[in-house]
């Protein structure tokens, strides 16, 4: 079915799913869909989004150029994208979910070409063909060091909104309630316009899509987590030393980790600022506190990592998540290397 002007609609029916309740921090309506058709103006493959750019007319038959967002090059080419599957001046149709402030702009659902070719940018097409592939593998781990993912059939609901999940509403403080009210996500302020990444555990609520790996290093006297979201590594200590000073204050705080039998127990303070670490606009208070515990499980095949979130200033209530780990050892972390211009594209 072909589109000249530009349909909206609410799909109530399928927000009752999983795939559909991703919050954004960029200023999108992801309760409904546009669809239209036009010409491929730009295709722009960076990170954190891919970028394509669409010519269509609008209710008046004036040519408007819509701005779509994607994921990024790393997800979209485990989808089957390359640097080619779109060309300026190829005609498209698009279904996409609209900016609040109805500007041209819009997170990308699907795209067709006019020879049948459908290319998906949905959250969960991102998160299953690899997860399958590794479903029928047979490895093992002996430890937990390897590379790791989240097995996305066994997902639970968070209400931290990270990585697609906000369907609890967080319990905030009053002065969290009045930060979130005064939240701009259109503007500088909001993280998202740079490349800095999620504080912890962002690391494991991005690991739907992006693997983590984990490291021991000098004996374990130190470890390693590695994202391939936004490059983000850090480092546990396990050497038996304290937290500095709460002066000292870090992106993703500083981590001491521990033994307690056969479970890793990690302990995070000394969180820096960071205006919406949640996606919905409540910052990261100073006394923030994450405990992280990490377990094999199924004989290594897969592994458990939960963690307790508490921020006594801003929330009433500690974030409280656990997800499984599927031993992934062929899979390879490639490099995000974030670009400033694309990851704040979305500000007006």
């Amino acid at each position: 079915m072909k589109y000249s002007m530009i349909t909206l609609g609410i799909i109530g029916l399928l927000m009752m799913s999983k795939g559909f309740a991703h919050h954004s921090d960029a200023g999108l309506d992801m309760r409904s869909f546009v669809t239209f058709e036009g010409t491929v103006t730009e295709y722009s493959w960076r990170n954190p989004h891919v970028y394509i750019g669409v010519e269509t007319l609008d209710d008046n038959g004036e040519p408007v150029e819509w701005a779509l967002q994607t994921s990024s090059t790393i997800t979209v080419s485990r989808m089957g994208w390359t640097r080619e599957s779109l060309t300026p001046g190829e005609r498209v149709t698009i279904v996409a979910h609209p900016a609040q402030n109805g500007r041209p702009y819009g997170l990308l659902d699907s795209i067709e070409k006019v020879d049948g070719t459908r290319l998906s940018s949905s959250f969960y097409s991102a998160s299953g063909e690899p997860r399958l592939e590794r479903a029928a593998t047979e490895f093992r781990a002996d430890s937990l060091e390897g590379i790791w993912l989240a097995d996305g059939e066994k997902l639970v609901d968070y209400p931290g909104g990270f990585d697609g999940f906000f369907r609890a509403e967080m319990v905030l403080t009053e002065k969290g309630k009045s930060a979130q009210a005064t939240f701009i996500e259109l503007s500088d302020e909001n993280p998202e316009s740079t490349c800095i990444g999620r504080p912890t555990p962002g690391m494991i609520l991005s690991s739907v899509i992006y693997p983590l790996e984990i490291t021991f290093q000098n004996e374990q006297q130190t470890m390693t987590l590695h994202s391939e979201y936004f490059d983000d590594l850090r480092t546990v200590y396990m050497d038996g030393r304290s937290h500095p000073n709460p002066s000292e204050r870090f992106t993703a705080g500083h981590s001491i980790g521990r033994w307690e039998d056969d479970v890793l127990i990690v302990d995070t303070h000394n969180f820096a600022d960071h205006r919406s670490p949640y996606q919905i606009g409540v910052p990261s208070g100073a006394g923030k506190h994450v405990i992280e515990r990490f377990q094999l499980i199924n004989d290594g095949a897969g592994a458990t990592f939960e963690f307790m979130l508490e921020d006594p200033e801003y929330l009433a209530e500690p974030l409280l998540h656990s997800r499984e780990m599927i031993y992934s050892p062929r899979m390879e972390l490639s490099r995000f290397d974030c670009d400033v211009d694309s990851t704040s594209r979305f500000l007006p």
